[in-house]
């Protein structure tokens, strides 16, 4: 088998036939995903794309819900996914990453060491400045939640310190606050967030009052933004054990155990399953459950694939990989697994998913977007 061609094996009862011997658990789909990458380029129709206006040279491109947003040294440009420009306001310094939470964009600002300059709010639809926070802020749900970093060079944004505080989205100012004695770190979901302390007491707080809903002691590991990780109503810990490095499942609020698994060596979560574990290995990508931590779906050869960055809630993944041509291979990922699309021009870079469509910078600097589902 060629890098060029993927192969996936899912983990899901097949139809039974009629009559004859119950069809086996595990199938593949190596014939039909070789052919779509091999004849792909040749027999399938050029996706719809929508071009835009050119980008500047050294403007950032960030997603934020459903925008894509372009912030170079004098201006932050709003666009639609179908290319469409929607408004245009002053650019604050230092734009480095951007999320949406209900009617609004949130664009925090770093300086050259990569500390956390501030948070900046715009509406969604306008572009006006609602607020200005010298934090952090990040949405956890339908709320969103400010908290301090511990200023290291070496690892900015690793840990946190001082306090967890509520933000009222309509004045950015605080609705709660619950202390972090030494650091911590933090993990988001709706409605709630979960504050991992070094000691490995974890607690769960809602993000309305901030009130304690449960906590746990979990077991030592290397604590950081992406360990634990939340999956839907589930958190996952990747740590030290007798047989090896192991991931844990915990239930949501309640943070009662559920499940262990040990991990083969090389494989470490991953980003690039929507709603499920991802978890990328030497070679191969596979999903499990986040409830059970039951194997979904494997796709060898899938870890050298590189996840576009956008909405992490968002029902699909884009994954893109350089091929021999000089253009970029498509992989689209949903909950079922993935699927291969069309290949990207050369020189496309920079891409961005919004709303579902593929928004990049083309060879010539150009905005180009590719709608949902015809990537």
């Amino acid at each position: 088998m060629t890098p060029d061609r993927p192969v996936i094996e899912l983990d899901r009862p097949a139809p039974a036939p009629a009559r004859g011997p119950a069809s086996p658990r595990r199938w593949r789909l190596a014939p039909a995903l070789a052919a779509c990458l091999l004849l792909g380029a040749s027999t399938a129709p050029a996706p719809p794309t929508v071009t835009g206006p050119p980008l500047p040279a050294r403007a950032t491109l960030l997603a934020a819900g459903g925008l894509l947003l372009v912030a170079d040294p004098g201006a932050l440009t709003a666009y639609t996914p179908t290319g469409r420009m929607t408004w245009r306001v002053p650019a604050p310094a230092g734009a480095w990453s951007a999320a949406s939470v209900g009617d609004l964009v949130l664009v925090t600002t770093r300086d050259t060491a990569r500390q956390v300059t501030g948070t900046s709010a715009y509406a969604a639809g306008t572009g006006h400045l609602r607020w200005r926070r010298p934090d952090r802020v990040q949405p956890a749900g339908a709320a969103a939640v400010a908290v301090t970093e511990v200023r290291s060079v070496a690892d900015p944004g690793q840990r946190i310190q001082g306090a967890v505080r509520g933000v009222d989205l309509a004045t950015g100012a605080d609705r709660w606050s619950t202390p972090v004695p030494s650091t911590a770190v933090l993990a988001t979901s709706p409605g709630r967030i979960v504050v991992v302390h070094d000691t490995g007491l974890a607690r769960v707080h809602d993000t309305r009052y901030g009130a304690p809903v449960a906590e746990t002691r979990l077991p030592p590991a290397g604590y950081a933004p992406d360990n634990p990780i939340v999956v839907g109503d589930h958190l996952v810990l990747r740590h030290p054990a007798p047989g090896g490095t192991t991931l844990s499942g915990y239930d949501l609020p309640s943070l009662t155990p559920r499940w262990q698994r040990l991990l083969p060596v090389g494989e470490a979560p991953a980003p690039g399953c929507p709603r499920l574990l991802c978890l990328s290995g030497v070679a191969d990508r596979r999903a499990l459950d986040p409830g059970t931590g039951g194997q979904v779906w494997r796709w060898p050869g899938g870890a050298g694939w590189q996840p576009v960055p956008g909405d992490p809630d968002a029902a699909r993944q884009v994954l893109l990989r350089p091929g021999r041509d000089g253009r970029t291979l498509v992989v689209d990922v949903g909950p079922a697994g993935p699927r291969p699309g069309g290949p990207l021009p050369a020189g496309t870079r920079d891409c961005h998913l919004v709303a579902g469509a593929l928004a990049c910078r083309s060879a010539d600097g150009r905005l180009t977007v590719r709608p949902a589902g015809r990537t």
